[in-house]
């Protein structure tokens, strides 16, 4: 039987379609079909790939590929969840914080998926619904993060936050940020929320700019249900999904988040824990300015 690989790349740059080409003609190589977005075919040029387009791109795939940095992760992911197919990806980005290699480690990492040589962990995600009189209810979901912020700069915005049904605080802010453990090192790492394990199972409340004596970032429950209602008297407000889903939400809209019901698959190719992950990204100073005196 064929096997099947979705590869997903960052077009507008030359080198990662240099990579793309690379892994792609290994893969074929490999006895794989190799698919990849129509939109992005001709940019890349390879031959023997096979364009696919629609809702219905990874299904039946065996892995989908994202190289890139990670909107492209969060891009290609967009194509992996509704089918359940694995995800894994190679940064060729700065952090790439979502990728599970390096572009030092390619050729390994075809390699072992290949020989099937790599485990598969899910990761918990956010499915969101917003409701307002006058417009249509608008569903979606993030891996990262979703966030209502303020449509306008020069104006702050009203927010009514309820956790599991009870009023949990009101704030005039620049917006608020519903986090995953997965996404708890992006946006919400720069609101000032807390480094989630990704085994940790937990919804994050971050506040962003509020001016208010409580605005602490808080953890609760996976089960827990987050609602945010935008004051009927403030300004416009914007819904936004891992900065690539964004509606607008007039002032009274109520958004609803909870525990999204598909998780995301990503590949793992080794056993290498999250400190350890911590450490490299943000070059974090384990040896302490005097040196390591153990």
């Amino acid at each position: 039987m064929t096997r099947t690989a979705l590869l997903v790349t960052h077009t507008g740059r030359r080198r990662s379609t240099e990579h793309a080409r690379t892994v792609a003609a290994d893969l074929i190589a490999a006895g794989f079909e190799v698919r990849v977005v129509a939109e992005e075919a001709e940019d890349l040029d390879l031959p023997g790939v096979v364009p696919v387009t629609g809702p219905e791109t990874a299904e039946g795939a065996e892995i989908v590929f994202a190289l890139g940095g990670d909107g492209t992760f969060l891009r290609a992911a967009e194509l992996a969840r509704p089918a359940k197919v694995p995800l894994l990806g190679i940064n060729l980005g700065k952090v790439g914080f979502l990728a599970e290699a390096e572009i030092g480690d390619l050729d390994v990492a075809v390699r072992d998926v290949v020989s099937r040589n790599y485990s598969v962990h899910e990761r918990l995600t956010l499915d969101v619904t917003a409701e307002f009189d006058g417009g249509p209810t608008i569903e979606s979901w993030a891996l990262n993060e979703i966030s209502v912020e303020k449509g306008e700069r020069a104006q702050m915005l009203e927010l009514l936050v309820d956790v599991d049904g009870r009023p949990l605080s009101r704030y005039g802010c620049d917006g608020v940020v519903c986090a995953t453990p997965t996404g708890s090192t992006a946006y919400a790492f720069s609101g000032g929320g807390p480094v989630v394990w990704p085994e940790v199972e937990a919804l994050l409340l971050v506040p962003i700019s509020a001016h208010a004596l409580f605005s602490r970032p808080l953890v609760t429950a996976p089960t827990s249900t987050i609602s945010i209602t935008v004051d009927p008297f403030t300004t416009l407000a914007v819904l936004c999904c891992d900065g690539r889903r964004v509606y607008d939400l007039p002032p009274g809209a109520r958004v609803t988040v909870r525990r999204g019901t598909l998780p995301v698959r990503i590949v793992r190719l080794r056993d290498r824990s999250f400190t350890a992950r911590l450490v490299a990204k943000f070059d974090l100073p384990v040896h302490g300015w005097r040196g390591n005196r153990r």
